[in-house]
């Protein structure tokens, strides 16, 4: 099969479109025919190495992945051949405490599809049986792909983590990210205010387009000042936080009392500052969130078909340009996910 992948860790000039073997199958595996692979900044980070990870080399990213079931293992009696899927990200040892009682993202052995195991940069991958389940009827494969792992994080931060109710005020940091742009349109699809940020006005009138009700760009306004002028200096009730360094300290402080904010990633750098006096005095709550179980997943999935929520694909690319995805995504040019059509 043809795969994209890394010899070592390094720059994007470490990712080689090259032939590989096809993966071989255990008992209870599934074999997918990959159509598309969206890009996350976890494959940037696995590219680059990250400290105490160690990657089998050579090695083959790519979280995201829907595609067709090409063959299964000889256990699996409950995926047809043929059937379009995506593929929960998530992978666990199904036999743990965490695993049986429904929070598998919290298995010791957890980890994520493209980060330890060979992921979607390829025309094949393999997956446990349980990790597939059946893509949107009305979706396409690129479509599909934008989905399981940002709304799943998205949907575990708001629903599982911060409990959004009607009514509240929520910020999301970064709408033009995967998990800003999933986060927007799921907190209104709780009934709750929406305030975000970007670097452009052109991406916050996509954000706009997906629900957001209040619009700050963040190059032009200090965002706590913007903050405490929309909500009448009360702050906000959540902040959807996954930018880390350049954000954290001024996400806590546009908290209002019994605020909650939940982070799920640092993509501006893990160090962040914060006065545990404010912390302790407005009785907040900071959250952390780690991408979320499979059960929450097959949930967010039951609203793609309404159309209450909806991918966003900013572009899709062929595997042989894996290398000028990930461009793209480093330089934060992408409004959504950028996808690899297979």
């Amino acid at each position: 099969m043809k795969a994209v992948r890394i010899h070592q860790h390094g720059d994007i000039d470490q990712l080689r479109y090259e032939d590989a073997p096809d993966p071989e199958l255990s008992p209870s595996d599934v074999l997918v025919r990959v159509k598309a692979c969206a890009l996350n900044h976890l494959d940037i980070w696995t590219r680059q190495g990250r400290a105490g990870v160690k990657v089998p080399m050579p090695h083959i990213l790519g979280s995201d992945v829907a595609g067709v079931v090409e063959a299964v293992g000889n256990a699996v009696t409950d995926t047809p051949i043929g059937m379009p899927v995506v593929v929960s990200p998530g992978i666990s040892c199904g036999k743990c405490e965490a695993c049986l009682s429904g929070q598998d993202n919290l298995c010791p052995s957890y980890n994520i599809l493209g980060t330890i195991t060979d992921g979607g940069y390829a025309e094949l991958v393999k997956v446990p049986a349980v990790n597939v389940l059946a893509k949107p009827l009305d979706l396409t494969f690129e479509e599909a792909a934008a989905v399981p792992l940002v709304f799943l994080t998205a949907w575990h931060m708001l629903v599982g983590r911060a409990r959004v109710q009607p009514g509240e005020t929520v910020l999301v940091q970064a709408a033009g990210s995967g998990v800003g742009s999933a986060a927007i349109q799921i907190a209104k699809l709780f009934n709750a205010r929406v305030i975000t940020t970007a670097s452009s006005d052109e991406k916050l009138e996509k954000a706009r387009q997906l629900g957001a009700d209040e619009l700050i760009n963040y190059v032009q306004k200090d965002f706590q000042t913007e903050v405490r002028r929309l909500t009448t200096g009360q702050g906000v009730d959540v902040v959807i936080e996954h930018v880390g360094a350049a954000t954290f300290e001024n996400s806590v402080r546009v908290l209002a009392r019994n605020g909650r904010l939940v982070t799920c990633g640092a993509t501006a750098g893990p160090e962040a500052n914060i006065d545990l006096r404010y912390v302790f005095s407005r009785h907040l709550n900071i959250l952390g969130s780690y991408m979320g179980s499979k059960a929450e997943l097959i949930e967010v999935l039951k609203f793609f078909p309404t159309g209450q929520l909806k991918p966003v694909v900013y572009q899709a690319l062929p595997l042989s340009e894996a290398a000028l995805a990930q461009e793209l995504m480093q330089d934060r040019r992408n409004f959504g996910k950028i996808v690899l059509s297979i």
